[in-house]
C-alpha cells in the first residue's frame, strides 16, 4: 500500500523522534481506538489512514483498542464489524489488538493512587447539581465535597466499586482547578457509577472510567508515542496530560489533534445513524445509502478509492466539510481504471432486426478493458431479437438526438450497423417493439464504405440474457446539512434515495459475477452485486457511481 503523504502531524514526529526530540530511538507507535456502540463511517475511515498510515509511514506500530467503557451502549456485534472494516482497508494490526477493559484494574488502581496523592476525591453532587455549581468565566466551579478526607474518599470509592450505592449517587473525580477557563480542568470525573452488564465484563464491574481518564492511561500502558484524535479533543489535552503527568504511567504520550471530516447530505453521528436504523429508515447499518464503511463496501466502494479520497482531502488543524461528489469522483476514477465491462439494458424494449436470420446466433469478443488488454475478453452472443434502452429510440426525435428513430443509423455496439425501420405500441401508445434492419458488411461496427454513423448504443440478447433487479442510489437528504436543522432531521430524508428497477436485462456473462467484482455498465454507471440480497436464483445490483451523461432525455 502507499505510504501516506506528509502532513502537519509528520513534521511535529520528526521533531519528536529527531536527536534530542522527546522520543528519539523510539519506534513510533500510534493506536485506533473506536468506541464499540456502533459501525465505523467514513470520518473513521480518516482516522483509520491518520494512525495505521502514520505508523507504516514510520515503520512503526498501531494498535486496534475497542475503548468499551460504556458498557449501556456497546456490543460484540460493533466489535466484529469495526475489525471488519479495518482490515477490509487494508490494515493489519497483529497480535495487538486490545480492549480498554483489559485495564480495569490498573485504571483503578490509579484512581487509587490519585486519591491517596490528594489529586482525587469521592463528590456526591448529582449532575443537575454539577451543572449548577459548575460556574462560568468569571465565577469558579464548586463542590462541598473537595476537601473530604482522603481516607474518607478510599472507603467511599471502595464501596462504589462493591456495589454499595445505586446509580448516579457518587463519582470520582479529580481534584484540579475550579477557577480553571478550560472548563474540562474544573474537577472533572473520573468515574461513575452504571449497574450494566458489560459485553466483557459481565457484572463483575459496577463503576467505570470516565474516557477522558482512561484514554491517557490506555495510551500510556501501551507504550502509545503519539496518540492521534481528533480536534473536539484539543481542550481535553490539558487533561490528558494532567493523568499521565501524576500518576506512575510507564510511559508519557503525546497527544495531535487533527480536523475530523465532514461531507454534505449525510450525517456523521453515531447516535443518528444508531436512529436511522432503529426507525428503520434505513436498510440497517449496511444500507448502500448510509456513509458507513460497510455501506459503502456494499454500495461498491473500493478501498483503493476511500484511501484517495483520504488522501486528497488531507490532514489539517480546520474542519471543513466536503462534497459528498468528491467522494463519488474518486470511486469513478479507480473504477474507470480497474472495473470490467459489461452491458446492462435497465428500462427495455425489444428490438427485432427484421432481415438477420431467425435461426442464426452469432459470437463477438469483447474487451473487458478498453485500456487493459490484460484483462482479457469476454464473449457475448447476439441474434435477430434484441433489448435496448427505451430512451435509445424517439418516434419522433429532438433536435441532436443521434439514436434510433426511423430513417437513422446506429451502431449496435460491437456488432452491427443497423437502420431503424418503425415500431409498434400498444393500446396506450407505448413503444412495445423496435423494427431495424442490419448491414451484414459492418460486423464489429465497422464500415468499409466509410459513411458517418454517429450513434452507438449497447444492448443484450433476448435469447440468453439474464433479469436482474437494479437499484439506483441518491444522497440519503435533501439538504446539506440535516444536523443544522430545527427539527426533526429524518423529515429530510430523500424520498427519492433509492429507486429499484425491476426486470432490468444483462449480458449472460454476467451470471458469473461476484460479489467482490466491480463493473461499468456501458452508459450507466458503475455497479457491484448486492452483497446482502442478491442470490443465484435472483441477482441484485447496486449502482455504485453514475457516468457524466452527455444526453439526458428531454
Amino acid at each position: 500500500m502507499e505510504v501516506m503523504s506528509g502532513n502537519f502531524i509528520h513534521t511535529f514526529i520528526d521533531e519528536d523522534i529527531a536527536e534530542g526530540g522527546a522520543y528519539y530511538g523510539k519506534k513510533v507507535h500510534t493506536r485506533f481506538p473506536p468506541e464499540p456502540n456502533g459501525y465505523l463511517h467514513i470520518g473513521h475511515a480518516k482516522a483509520v489512514f491518520v494512525n495505521f498510515g502514520t505508523a507504516q509511514k514510520y515503520n512503526g506500530l498501531c494498535n486496534l483498542r475497542m475503548d468499551d467503557t460504556n458498557p449501556s451502549k456497546e456490543d460484540v456485534e460493533y466489535v466484529d464489524a469495526i475489525k471488519e472494516d479495518i482490515s477490509w482497508l487494508g490494515f493489519d494490526w497483529g497480535d495487538r489488538f486490545y480492549f480498554a477493559s483489559d485495564y480495569f484494574e490498573k485504571m483503578y488502581g490509579y484512581a487509587v493512587e490519585l486519591i491517596e496523592k490528594g489529586l482525587a476525591y469521592v463528590c456526591e453532587l448529582t449532575g443537575e447539581q454539577m451543572r449548577e455549581y459548575r460556574g462560568d468565566l468569571s465565577t469558579p466551579a464548586k463542590s462541598p465535597y473537595r476537601d473530604r478526607p482522603i481516607e474518607e474518599s478510599l472507603d467511599l470509592f471502595k464501596r462504589m466499586r462493591e456495589g454499595e450505592f445505586e446509580d448516579g449517587k457518587m463519582t470520582l473525580r479529580a481534584k484540579i482547578d475550579l477557577a480553571s477557563g478550560n472548563f474540562n480542568m474544573r474537577d472533572p470525573v473520573l468515574y461513575r457509577i452504571s449497574h450494566a452488564h458489560h459485553h466483557r465484563t459481565g457484572n463483575k464491574w459496577c463503576i467505570y472510567p470516565m474516557y477522558d481518564f482512561a484514554h491517557p492511561i490506555e495510551d500510556a500502558i501501551e507504550g502509545i508515542t503519539h496518540s492521534l484524535c481528533t480536534l473536539e479533543f484539543e481542550a481535553h489535552r490539558p487533561l490528558y496530560d494532567w493523568v499521565v503527568e501524576n500518576i506512575s504511567a510507564p510511559s508519557k504520550p503525546r497527544q495531535i489533534e487533527f480536523a475530523r471530516l465532514g461531507i454534505n447530505n449525510t450525517v456523521m453521528s453515531k447516535r443518528k445513524l444508531r436512529q436511522l436504523v432503529e426507525e428503520n429508515h434505513v436498510d440497517g447499518w449496511d444500507d448502500p445509502r448510509m456513509p458507513t464503511i460497510c455501506g459503502l463496501r456494499r454500495r461498491g466502494y473500493t478501498p483503493a478509492s476511500i484511501r484517495s479520497f483520504t488522501d486528497q482531502i488531507g490532514v489539517s488543524k480546520v474542519n471543513s466539510t466536503v462534497e459528498y461528489s468528491f467522494l463519488e469522483h474518486c470511486l469513478r476514477d479507480d473504477l474507470n481504471e480497474n472495473a470490467a465491462r459489461a452491458m446492462a439494458v435497465l428500462d427495455p424494449i425489444k428490438l427485432v432486426i427484421t432481415n438477420y436470420p431467425e435461426d442464426k446466433t452469432e459470437e463477438f469478443e469483447v474487451e473487458n478493458h478498453p485500456n487493459h488488454p490484460e484483462m482479457g475478453t469476454r464473449t457475448v452472443t447476439f441474434s435477430r431479437e434484441l433489448y435496448i434502452e427505451s430512451t435509445d429510440f424517439m418516434e419522433e426525435p429532438i433536435k441532436k438526438y443521434q439514436r434510433l428513430y426511423p430513417g437513422n443509423e446506429v451502431r449496435i455496439k460491437s456488432a452491427y450497423i443497423v437502420k431503424c425501420t418503425g415500431c409498434d405500441k400498444d393500446e396506450n401508445g407505448n413503444v412495445t417493439t423496435v423494427y431495424a434492419e442490419y448491414d451484414p458488411e459492418t460486423r464489429g461496427g465497422n464500415t468499409p464504405d466509410g459513411r458517418k454513423v454517429r450513434g452507438t448504443i449497447h444492448w443484450v440478447n433476448a435469447e440468453d440474457c439474464i433479469d436482474a433487479e437494479i437499484r439506483l442510489y441518491d444522497n440519503l437528504f435533501t439538504v446539506p446539512d440535516p444536523d443544522a436543522q430545527e427539527d426533526d432531521f429524518t423529515n429530510y430524508i430523500n424520498p427519492e434515495s433509492l429507486t429499484v428497477l425491476n426486470n432490468c436485462k444483462l449480458e449472460s456473462s454476467l451470471k458469473n459475477a461476484g460479489k467482490t467484482d466491480r463493473f461499468q455498465f456501458m452508459r450507466q454507471g458503475y455497479f457491484c452485486l448486492d452483497s446482502k440480497d442478491s442470490t443465484d436464483d435472483k441477482l441484485v445490483f447496486n449502482r455504485a457511481v453514475g457516468l457524466k451523461d452527455s444526453f439526458k432525455k428531454k
